[in-house]
């Protein structure tokens, strides 16, 4: 059995919430609003964020060594999340969720 540290805990509770926080957010949020929530690169990107955040989780919770490469891609996908949305504007809890799993992700890469 693996132990997790701290750190992977923190990791792992901050893809989670990005995890819940982008899925409800394009499903409930940008659905409703349309127009530039809901155009495809964005709505991809927003899928995309989410599906990364749940596996990176996943391979945390596993013990897989491969959590690295994960991780790193995850924060890199959070990061172009949050700058989305910040630019899309009217949703500030995903682009701090996107930040703080991309921060977090990031030091698990490393």
């Amino acid at each position: 059995m693996h132990r997790i540290s701290t750190e992977m805990k923190a990791c792992i509770d901050n893809c989670l919430a990005c995890y819940s926080e982008c899925l409800s957010m394009a499903m409930g949020h940008c659905l409703e609003l349309g127009g530039e929530h809901t155009k495809p690169p964005h709505f991809k990107l927003m899928m995309a964020c989410a599906e990364i955040c749940r596996t990176s989780a996943h391979f945390m919770l596993i013990g897989s060594d491969h959590h690295k490469h994960v991780c790193r891609e995850c924060a890199e996908i959070c990061a172009q999340c949050a700058d989305d949305c910040e630019r899309i504007g009217d949703m500030r809890s995903c682009v701090d969720a996107c930040r703080r799993c991309a921060d977090s992700c990031q030091k698990m890469a490393a």
